[in-house]
């Protein structure tokens, strides 16, 4: 296991920031909790919003699984690995959302930031799963860019929702009706 034993503090700081944003990201939504409901907001939270936590919880979940005493790197390989495979079907749902929705009409961005790169940080852990095999090097570098990737995300969508609610939603509602 010295593979991973030079990882730990790298972990360690990744793994409590995400922890960290959960619970802001927890404050943030409560903040913004009165604004009016308009149509559709129960799929669009769940393809804008949700996601927004289950990056943040994953990118915890990769810190505890890399961290865990595994007693080879091929055990911690599977498991992030299947975790991966799990992220890529979760973020084929949030596309299937994200298009079904009807509250906001997705830009380039949204696509980039809520399909794309999720996509790719998961099929990277997926690949790195099967790299470890061969490559644990490189493998172990794939998962903590992922690792990273995923926390940038959340990051990003987050800002993103809050600076949409603070700004664009309060202008609609302070802009009468005509």
């Amino acid at each position: 296991m010295t593979a991973i034993t030079g990882w730990e503090n790298f972990y360690v700081i990744v793994g409590s920031s995400a922890g960290a944003l959960i619970g802001l990201q927890f404050v943030v939504v409560t903040l913004i909790a009165d604004t009016p409901v308009q149509r559709d907001l129960e799929r669009a939270s769940s393809a804008f919003a949700t996601p927004t936590i289950v990056h943040f919880g994953a990118v915890l979940l990769l810190s505890a699984i890399v961290s865990a005493p595994w007693h080879t790197t091929s055990e911690a390989a599977v498991a992030w690995g299947a975790f991966g495979l799990a992220g890529v079907v979760y973020t084929i749902l949030v596309v299937r959302r994200m298009r079904s929705q009807a509250a906001y009409r997705p830009e380039f961005e949204d696509w980039l930031f809520h399909a794309l790169l999720p996509l790719a940080a998961y099929a990277t852990l997926a690949i790195s799963g099967y790299a470890t095999r061969s490559h644990v090097h490189g493998a172990l570098f794939a998962v903590g860019a992922a690792a990273l990737v995923l926390l940038f995300v959340g990051i990003h969508n987050a800002w993103d929702a809050v600076t949409y609610h603070v700004f664009i939603r309060a202008r609609e509602r302070e802009t009468p009706s005509r």
